[in-house]
């Protein structure tokens, strides 16, 4: 594991059970009844590291399971198997109390912060609440200091600290939401598509506050996206994700100069472009699999238009192309796909 590696995930698995119940699961097969669970296979082997410092954002599909991964990784859904380590030591198979000290150190920014933020809370008690939990030898003058300065901070007037979430638009109310993360001085935050709720006009204001208090912090984020935009602005890597699946990751440079897996390929085509001459979108064909009944080999091979044999029975692995990228893809390491 490299020395700088902040947060290493390995073959990370993720299913749900929706199978309801003892009746639901009744099936009739072979001429007598049997009972059989029906899982939705959410984040299926997914690895890869996240370096201490760097942006690493997630992209793909609704429904890829990129915020599955997020909150598995948070340890806010328990895994079904694989590993999660902090500076180099396992942390997903600890006790609620073993993780405790790991909660000061990983926070998460929701996707909606009007639903994250209690709307029975005043903004100070919001933010008091994190440091009187976790450091509970804070004084109270320290504690309220400490509210007005990380207000002050992520650009939210200390002097509303008595106003209640609904009396803030969007952008303010995902600011309190990043106030609140930033109130027990976490090192790594998980971001699930922070300002995917915001107007255009905001999303802009609150990336650069994030870039800026990364660097004024040395945060490390993992972003979850499907806006290709923000993440070319925010990103040092990027991991596509399909079907639970990591297709590629690569330095946000190589990915969007050279995509080489065929979905990350389609999925950049989807970007509008102005003015673009002689640039074609590649459209998918084929039915989207369901994460409950997962297609055999590649998940991604009824789909691809360089798929064969090999695809359809055999799951490829992350495999280097260059210096900057990882791919899973048969037609990728046969070299059979046209740059």
């Amino acid at each position: 594991m490299n020395t700088d590696t902040l947060v290493s995930i390995r073959d990370l698995h993720k299913h749900f059970d929706i199978s309801g119940g003892w009746l639901d699961q009744l099936r009739f097969t072979g001429g007598r009844f049997a009972r059989r669970k029906t899982l939705v296979q959410a984040v299926n082997g997914v690895s890869f590291d996240i370096m201490e410092g760097e942006t690493v954002s997630v992209v793909g599909e609704s429904g890829c399971g990129k915020s599955t991964l997020a909150r598995t990784v948070m340890r806010l859904y328990p895994p079904q198997a694989g590993e999660v380590h902090y500076r180099g030591r396992r942390i997903d198979h600890l006790s609620r109390e073993q993780f405790k000290p790991y909660r000061t150190r990983m926070q998460m920014i929701f996707q909606d912060p009007y639903a994250s933020l209690n709307p029975r809370m005043r903004v100070r008690q919001i933010l008091e609440e994190p440091i009187r939990f976790h450091r509970p030898k804070t004084s109270g003058s320290e504690v309220l200091d400490r509210v007005a300065e990380i207000m002050q901070q992520v650009g939210v007037d200390p002097e509303w600290r008595e106003r209640y979430p609904h009396e803030f638009s969007g952008g303010q109310r995902q600011r309190i939401s990043i106030a609140r993360a930033l109130a027990v001085d976490p090192e790594f935050i998980v971001a699930d598509e922070p300002i995917a709720a915001l107007d255009v006009s905001i999303q802009a204001q609150i990336l650069n506050l994030m870039m800026d208090l990364q660097e004024k912090r040395r945060l490390t984020y993992l972003f979850i996206s499907h806006d290709l935009s923000v993440v070319a602005h925010i990103s040092n890597r990027v991991a596509v994700m399909y079907l639970g699946t990591l297709c590629e990751l690569a330095a946000i440079d190589a990915l969007f100069d050279r995509p080489r897996h065929p979905y990350t390929q389609a999925l950049l085509s989807a970007i509008p472009r102005l003015g673009a001459k002689g640039f074609q979108h590649q459209r998918l064909t084929g039915d989207v699999p369901t994460p409950i009944d997962l297609p055999s080999g590649c998940v991604f091979h009824g789909r691809c238009p360089h798929a064969n044999d090999r695809c359809a029975r055999e799951v490829p692995t992350l495999r280097p192309q260059g210096q900057e990228t990882l791919v899973a893809c048969h037609g990728v390491a046969e070299g059979r796909l046209p740059d």
